[in-house]
């Protein structure tokens, strides 16, 4: 019988190759640091930012949203959690990718360790929006899938701008 724990690394794990080929398309391209840092609009986030947002938020949920404690990558949490500003420091694809997958290590862990009874307790993190951590893993796996197709869709945009088929 499979558990929600394994269902919830099943679909995260879906998501991320979705993303995962997102970005191995972004390399194939001519000047794939200049696509990883184009914005479809002024003030609009670049394909880095939404690819190491949903890295630094599933750090956040391992850590500190569900398990009360200090997140790694204490230098990019501001940089990408929710409601930050893009910058203009754009990450190269090797350091998109080593920062998913040690973030999505930290989620597996934190996942593989949970109880059924985890996932119908309320943290502190989450106790002002009352998300339980069963509710918590579904928002996740929803999360990638959001900027997976946001990130495809900025690199349709830029391919349709740039003359690329």
């Amino acid at each position: 019988m499979t558990t929600p724990q394994q269902s919830a690394l099943a679909l995260l794990d879906f998501a991320r190759d979705r993303t995962l080929a997102t970005l191995d398309a972004i390399e194939k391209l001519p000047q794939p640091q200049a696509i990883l840092g184009w914005r479809p609009g002024p003030g609009r986030a670049h394909i880095a930012w939404q690819l190491l947002h949903v890295g630094i938020t599933e750090e956040l949920f391992a850590t500190e949203r569900f398990k009360g404690t200090t997140p790694a990558f204490g230098d990019l949490v501001p940089r990408y959690k929710g409601g930050s500003t893009p910058d203009d420091i754009i990450p190269t694809s090797a350091d998109i990718r080593r920062i998913l997958a040690e973030t999505r290590d930290h989620l597996r862990a934190t996942i593989l360790g949970l109880s059924a009874a985890d996932l119908e307790t309320v943290p502190p993190a989450l106790a002002q929006r009352n998300i339980t951590i069963g509710k918590g893993l579904q928002i996740l796996v929803w999360h990638e899938a959001h900027h997976q197709g946001q990130t495809h869709l900025t690199l349709n945009l830029y391919k349709a701008q740039h003359g690329i088929s």
